[in-house]
């Protein structure tokens, strides 16, 4: 299975959503903190989106581990935050349970604040911390969610 989370992140650093998704069970269920819980196609359709909408992104992995049960991942991305033209260093961790040879559950972990505080700047370290601001982005990716589903 550490060929499965190779790949998806191979296919990630050429943009290849398509090829990322392939390596999900169809009742994947995602996690990390930007997002939120995603479910199925709505798990899928995040990678397409990010895929899509990205100018700038490299993405290095690495410490990749497996068995047939589940794995895990240490990823970072640089990326400059589309709304703020701020450049972000995103470090990752990510752990993965396996079914029938697929990604059924993948959750990412990474220092929201920190994350916040590059991309937002000033507000974001102000506000980058406190659950209000959690939610308030989870609600904001989500909206931008439904309206790259609703153009494709």
């Amino acid at each position: 299975m550490k060929l499965v989370i190779e790949n998806f992140y191979s296919s990630f650093s050429i943009l290849d959503a398509e090829s990322m998704i392939a390596y999900y069970h169809d009742d994947i269920v995602f996690e990390d903190p930007a997002f939120g819980v995603l479910k199925g196609d709505k798990a899928k359709n995040m990678w397409r989106m990010l895929c899509a909408n990205a100018k700038d992104l490299e993405i290095k992995y690495s410490k990749i581990d497996a068995n047939s049960d589940n794995g895990k991942a240490h990823w970072e991305a640089h990326y400059t935050f589309s709304q703020t033209g701020k450049r972000v260093h995103n470090i990752i961790d990510a752990s993965f349970e396996f079914k029938n040879g697929r990604i059924i559950k993948h959750t990412e972990n990474f220092n929201l604040h920190k994350w916040a505080k590059q991309a937002l700047g000033f507000q974001g370290l102000l506000l980058g911390g406190t659950s209000f601001f959690k939610k308030k982005l989870n609600a904001q990716t989500n909206k931008l969610l439904s309206a790259f589903e609703q153009k494709t």
